[in-house]
């Protein structure tokens, strides 16, 4: 069972298309090579964390998309996620719903929030933040963040990224295994 993260799918959001420069021609292409792609890389069994702004729809169209997706899902509210106000999704879909998380694996701690923050618990002590919100890595003060990743899809090739990329890419694989 592996661990995966993402953000920002904005699945259903025909506007994201054009804000975000995606190279999509519609919601629904977009959402069936981002599916695939999801499906791809994350089995039934692992565990994926979305960090916000998962669906941009309403309550049924969110439950369908949900079914299609593999891995035990757990969110992290974003912005957008307004289908969560509609009583017709099926909330029994994802493991959990909250606005924070402090993941805990193999002596890491993993501050999980929709949102980059500069300061995180445990930061000047080994903890990681993974954020998404801002669609790239170009503003100024990410640099200054020190050890947190955007898991956004913007950034990572519109699918999910393992636990072991995102350490890989922070140089932080030696400690992992």
């Amino acid at each position: 069972m592996s661990i995966f993260f993402t953000a920002d799918t904005h699945f259903c959001h025909k506007n994201i298309i054009k804000h975000e420069d995606r190279p999509f021609n519609s919601i629904e292409e977009m959402n069936e090579i981002m599916i695939k792609k999801w499906n791809a890389k994350v089995r039934p069994t692992d565990t994926i964390y979305i960090l916000g702004d998962f669906i941009f729809s309403d309550g049924v169209t969110a439950t369908q998309l949900v079914k299609r997706l593999n891995g035990k899902k757990y969110l992290i509210k974003g912005n957008h996620d307004l289908f969560l106000k509609d009583n017709k999704f099926d909330r029994s879909l994802l493991g959990w719903i909250k606005d924070y998380y402090l993941l805990k694996n193999n002596n890491i701690k993993y501050v999980l929030f929709h949102y980059p923050i500069q300061v995180w618990d445990c930061k000047h002590h080994g903890s990681i933040h993974l954020y998404g919100h801002v669609h790239s890595n170009h503003h100024p003060l990410l640099v200054q963040l020190g050890k947190a990743y955007n898991v956004g899809v913007d950034v990572n090739n519109y699918t999910p990224i393992s636990l072991e990329e995102v350490l890989r890419k922070l140089n932080w694989i030696e400690i992992w295994f």
